[in-house]
């Protein structure tokens, strides 16, 4: 039976009173620095779960705005005022394959107005001041509807902003207006208000506020980008997940669905929608306005390397586990030597370079690396990715493949026996790089600080491509993200930064978590439609990657273990920043005391006379929240050092990052 956390720490407490007169020492040997820290050690997963992308980074308002989800009025309202007499019609042109329905507002009498309302993503963020811009595509069928006026509207009807757009034609035309908030509301309505008699047809109904991440139009969420731009990634990976395999095969992510024109990405059911009984999301569908154009240019933006993850043939094992039979593998094949063409080609000699230059980036995105499936495992998956790796390699011989151990081995359906089969497989064929995935307890982390100690180096190097820690399990809605997990994750980060030899790169997951549409908890961020704040996670992982040096350092900690090292309070790694000049010293300590902790930095040359401090420290349940976003938060101090040997004071359940100065 393992005890609970209030005999554990007075356990730990009365330990180190015990161990007191042991001289507690933390030893750096800063003569001869190890392995390179890879620039791209710390990353972000973006997946589209929990409203991530539509109602989410994705800044678009109106939810359903070309009519494509299942059913095709879902998210919007017919209103028809006293007089009013009229219909909607949801009408399907074969001739536009990839967004064939429209609709036909059919107005007989105007009545006091006959209107067409959009709800937007539980409700739109609409800020007093800011300016939006409406968009629709439209054409005149028959009669005299000469004026669509829009309104914003709050929850209790009061008009925030308002316009009007005129002049239909018989041919279908684009029209836009802009707009000014009067008011700030968090549950806005868009109205639309169709002015005379006949028949009008109108398709791509779209509202964006004008604040966007670098202005764009068809932008991104500006608040968000800038969470994630704070955080310096390494890389982005995109766009999943378990969205890059979908439920079953017509429900995979299919990259060349996502770029071109808006108006002509093809939309689909989210596999988020209903895979959840406790979290069901008929709403959740894709659109793909943001889409891997958008993914390559974000990743540059926040200078991180792009890394796509690629459907290999297979639907998600956990659900149908679908597989496309190996003599019809070729058309997939065929889209990942595309995508990299896409990213990589010429703009002027390369088809798919050309395309790319159209939308508007000639240049290249110098793509470096692809994934060869997501969360596969058996047989079926080694025999998909030879043929991928053979055809990319023979076309890309220096591109980075990574690939997949199924899943963390605890929620295996036959354990770690699967993984084991397929590191067997890795070590033959060697990938560049091999995603391992874990969601588990908090106390998981904690006692796997020296997992990677003992791996193999002469295989693929590492990428820990999802992992959180999950205070009730993993996947239940009951998750919360509480210091203690984000703790825990800290202590199991210091043995990736000691192994940066083996483990090259690592992400958090998922990212995004909409307050009122979320599927998965935890998450590294939330956000309403109007907010958003970063959690204790995401300050742990922000102090990483800001300080993450570039060639780790030898780090040796004496006098703060406990019997059978399971109870071990102290973890932590040392880097040597070359840029700085600096020795950076990452250190948890979990228990619930202060440790006065002798730090030995050894064979150092001159010593600056002061360190900088930053300290992350609570109480293991505290937790951020809209309403105290910074509850849990860094703060910084200098200090006065006396030369290579100081003593230091650990705060109780903290995360600590000292950089020293040194020669």
């Amino acid at each position: 039976m393992r005890p609970d956390h209030t005999s554990k720490t007075a356990l730990l407490t009365l330990l180190l009173a015990v161990a007191a007169s042991a001289d507690p020492r933390l030893t750096v040997d800063v003569a001869q620095p190890g392995a390179a820290i890879n620039p791209a050690m710390y990353g972000i997963f973006f997946e589209d779960i929990n409203f991530g992308a539509d109602g989410g980074l994705y800044a678009e308002l109106v939810k359903n705005r070309s009519f494509e989800f299942d059913q095709p009025l879902q998210g919007w309202r017919i209103v028809r005022k006293p007089g009013a007499e009229g219909r909607v019609l949801v009408l399907r042109d074969e001739n536009r394959p990839r967004n064939p329905r429209f609709v036909r507002i059919r107005i007989d009498k105007p009545g006091e107005g006959f209107v067409l309302s959009n709800d937007g993503f539980r409700g739109m963020g609409i800020r007093d001041g800011a300016g939006y811009r409406f968009c629709i595509e439209a054409r005149r069928v028959q009669g005299d509807i000469s004026t669509l006026r829009i309104e914003l509207t709050g929850q209790n009807d009061q008009l925030l902003a308002a316009a009007r757009i005129e002049g239909f034609s018989p041919d279908w035309r684009s029209h836009s207006c802009e707009m000014k908030s009067g008011g700030t509301d968090a549950k806005a309505r868009l109205n639309v208000w169709f002015e005379g008699t006949g028949q009008l047809d109108i398709d791509m109904v779209s509202l964006f506020p004008k604040d966007t991440w670098k202005g764009r139009e068809n932008g991104l969420r500006a608040d968000l980008v800038r969470l994630l731009a704070d955080l310096k990634p390494g890389f982005l990976r995109f766009p999943g997940g378990c969205i890059v395999e979908g439920f079953d095969l017509s429900q995979r992510y299919q990259w060349k669905n996502t770029i071109g024109a808006i108006n002509e990405r093809v939309s689909n059911i989210n596999r988020w929608n209903f895979e959840f009984k406790h979290r069901l999301t008929p709403d959740y569908f894709q659109t793909y306005g943001l889409g891997y154009y958008e993914f390559f240019l974000l990743a540059e933006d926040i200078q991180a390397e792009p890394m796509p993850i690629i459907n290999c043939g297979m639907a998600c094992q956990f659900n149908t586990g679908e597989l496309v039979p190996m003599d019809q593998l070729a058309p997939y094949i065929q889209d990942a030597l595309d995508l990299i063409e896409f990213a990589n080609g010429s703009a002027a000699d390369s088809r798919w370079g050309q395309i790319r230059a159209r939308m508007g980036h000639p240049e290249p995105f110098h793509m470096k690396m692809i994934g060869i499936g997501n969360e596969q495992w058996g047989p079926q998956y080694i025999e998909r990715y030879k043929e991928f790796a053979k055809s990319i390699k023979a076309k890309y011989p220096d591109m980075q493949l990574i690939a997949a151990t199924g899943s963390d081995g605890a929620i295996f359906p036959n354990g770690t026996a699967e993984i084991e089969y397929l590191w067997s497989e890795w070590r033959i064929l060697k990938p560049e790089f091999v995603d391992e995935h874990y969601y588990r307890d908090p106390e998981w982390f904690l006692e796997n600080a020296k997992r990677f100690d003992s791996y193999d180096r002469k295989g693929p190097r590492l990428f820990i491509g999802e992992y959180a820690s999950q205070s009730a399990g993993a996947g239940s809605p009951n998750n919360h993200s509480l210091w203690k997990g984000a703790l825990y994750e800290a202590a199991f980060m210091t043995g990736m930064e000691r192994n940066a030899d083996l483990v090259r790169m690592s992400c958090y997951a998922p990212l995004f978590g909409h307050e009122e549409a979320w599927q998965w908890k935890p998450n590294l961020l939330w956000f309403d439609n109007l907010d958003a704040y970063g959690t204790a996670n995401y300050y742990v992982q922000k102090l990483f990657s800001l300080n993450s040096g570039s060639r780790s350092l030898a780090v040796k900690v004496e006098g703060l273990i406990v019997p059978n090292d399971s109870g071990k309070v102290f973890y932590a790694s040392a880097t040597l920043d070359e840029k700085t000049g600096e020795v950076v010293i990452k250190a948890v300590n979990a228990a619930g005391d202060k440790l006065k902790v002798i730090i030995d930095l050894q064979r150092a040359g001159r010593i600056g006379r002061m360190a900088k401090v930053i300290l992350l420290t609570a109480a293991l349940t505290d937790e951020n929240s809209l309403l105290e976003p910074k509850k849990v938060y860094p703060q910084e101090r200098s200090i006065p050092i006396g030369g290579r040997r100081f003593a230091y004071e650990f705060q109780p359940f903290s995360l600590t990052v000292l950089r020293v100065p040194v020669k």
